[in-house]
């Protein structure tokens, strides 16, 4: 953090002001770029895929239910893996509840993992949470989107780069059905998926914000959050 600049009410009020002018700006941008993003092209989906759930075995239009529009979120879990991503169960501390409200404008959500579905479901009892966790029966889900990578099948590297990692990666996935088509609209990885953090945006209004730029990585600090 800066050092403080200790002001009086009225110089603090002005200075806000003056921001707020370019928060608004931002809000505008962003209001903008989500109108771009709603009017990308689209691609159909042509595979079967095939997941591992509570109630059984279900398809990619399983997961929509009743609605229209089905947002997923790739969290890293590998086949072999003791226990989930910390950085994923970070962002999956914010999943709980949002379902209701996005049902109410016609939109399902689903956690996909490659991990066996045991091993999701107790790894989800174990911290928690509600939210509808699938397990892909193959890799073949998390190559064809990004987020899987253990062999040459891979359509590029990671968030569209020229990067190629091994085993996991997190992302997030948005599909619309129409006439009894899939449809893939959007998918989003790395730095894309900071906005769907609501504890780095709060932490983003103090003055000492994240504090992660003297870490050995950004997410050093973050723990499961039974482990803190």
């Amino acid at each position: 953090m800066n050092k403080i600049n200790s002001v009086t009410r009225e110089e603090w009020l002005k200075a806000r002001k003056d921001f707020l002018i370019k928060e608004k700006e931002f809000t505008y941008a962003r209001e903008k770029l989500s109108e771009e993003r709603r009017n990308l092209p689209m691609v159909k989906i042509e595979k079967d895929y095939q997941f591992n759930a509570e109630s059984g075995r279900q398809t990619l239009s399983e997961l929509f239910g009743d609605h229209q529009q089905l947002i997923i979120y790739h969290f890293m879990y590998g086949a072999d893996w003791e226990q989930g991503c910390p950085s994923c169960s970070f962002w999956a501390d914010n999943f709980d509840g949002i379902d209701t409200h996005l049902a109410a404008r016609n939109t399902s959500f689903a956690v996909t993992s490659n991990a066996p579905l045991d091993a999701l479901l107790k790894y989800k009892k174990r911290l928690g949470w509600n939210f509808n966790w699938v397990s892909s029966t193959d890799l073949e889900f998390g190559t064809d989107f990004g987020v899987s990578f253990y062999d040459e099948e891979n359509d590029g590297g990671y968030n569209y780069s020229d990067w190629t990692p091994e085993g996991e990666m997190p992302g997030i996935s948005v599909f619309i059905k129409q006439d009894g088509d899939i449809y893939h609209s959007y998918s989003t990885y790395g730095r894309g998926l900071d906005m769907l953090n609501g504890a780095y945006h709060y932490l983003d209004l103090t003055p000492i914000g994240r504090n992660e730029k003297d870490l050995e990585y950004t997410q050093a600090w973050v723990k499961r959050h039974d482990e803190y």
